[in-house]
């Protein structure tokens, strides 16, 4: 049987699974489709690129759930869609903490649908993982 230990110790893994994956994500992003602010390029590193997906992951975990109960109307209405919006504000507002990084709402809301993509993937791979484990045991 699993103790609270082990508990900790698995959501500690995934959210660090997490917070790299958001930092890939975010550095996918921005080398896909560039900040929107024109031609130039972000040469961050790797550490600012971890540090922008720390952020984003505080952030997703702690705002978000705040910002979509204060959205359901607007997300009852679009359907659902408003959640992409919510997506962009979330990378928006990380990106904007984030020192040396920035990017246009528009191209946050589409590195939202991207982030959240890899997510889900990510989301339905470890809960296969965990179903195949518990039935093992």
């Amino acid at each position: 049987m699993y103790t609270e230990t082990d508990y900790m110790r698995r959501q500690l893994g995934v959210f660090l699974l997490r917070w790299l994956l958001n930092s890939f994500g975010l550095w996918l992003a921005v080398r896909l489709l560039g900040t929107g602010y024109g031609p130039e390029t972000i040469d961050a590193g790797a550490g600012v690129f971890l540090l922008a997906g720390l952020i984003f992951s505080i952030v997703n975990s702690i705002l978000r759930p705040i910002v979509i109960v204060l959205s359901l109307p607007a997300i009852l209405v679009t359907l659902g869609l408003f959640t992409f919006v919510v997506n962009g504000l979330m990378v928006w507002i990380s990106l904007s903490l984030t020192p040396g990084l920035q990017m246009t709402f528009l191209h946050s809301v589409i590195t939202g649908i991207l982030l959240s993509l890899i997510n889900y993937i990510m989301s339905s791979a470890l809960e296969l993982r965990y179903e195949t484990i518990r039935k093992e045991t």
